[in-house]
């Protein structure tokens, strides 16, 4: 299951995540209709290859019916909708398998930080990012640089 995958490639939140359904996703267009935090329409994004793949092999696995897009594989909760704290323990439990300590929030944070570095352009991240405002992103933006202490540096060398 690629839902990690669908969290950091597409930037989502937990919550997005696991609200999609199946309806959601238009594997012959690469789409998957999100419901971002305080929207009340789905946005249609863009699916990376690999991500559209993964979610492929997913359905393979899960079933095409109708219904939550990830399903909880416990015996007593099967086939229901994935919760959030059930995301959480996954992604916890899949970086703990690799030596890292890894949160989902984590996840859309090194995406977006990402974004910044490979993109530079605060617009288009927003986009990715789904922020109603793009100085959210300036957050993402000084802790991807310490602009703060490059701009003190170069004051206290012309001192």
């Amino acid at each position: 299951m690629r839902f990690s995958g669908s969290l950091f490639d597409l930037g989502l939140r937990r919550s997005e995540t696991v609200a999609l359904d199946r309806a959601d996703l238009d594997l012959d267009a690469a789409t998957l209709a999100v419901l971002g935090k305080g929207r009340t329409g789905k946005v249609p994004l863009t699916l990376p290859e690999p991500t559209r793949d993964a979610l492929r092999a997913w359905l393979e696995a899960r079933g095409d019916d109708r219904g939550p897009l990830f399903v909880d594989l416990a015996r007593d909760r099967r086939g229901g909708r994935l919760s959030s704290t059930s995301v959480y323990r996954m992604v916890r439990a899949l970086g703990t398998a690799v030596g890292l300590t890894v949160r989902p929030h984590g996840l859309r944070h090194t995406a977006i930080t990402a974004a910044l570095d490979l993109m530079g352009d605060l617009r288009a991240v927003q986009r990715f990012s789904r922020h109603r405002d793009v100085r959210t992103l300036t957050r993402y933006d000084d802790n991807r640089a310490d602009l703060g202490g490059d701009v003190a540096r170069r004051v206290a060398a012309t001192a």
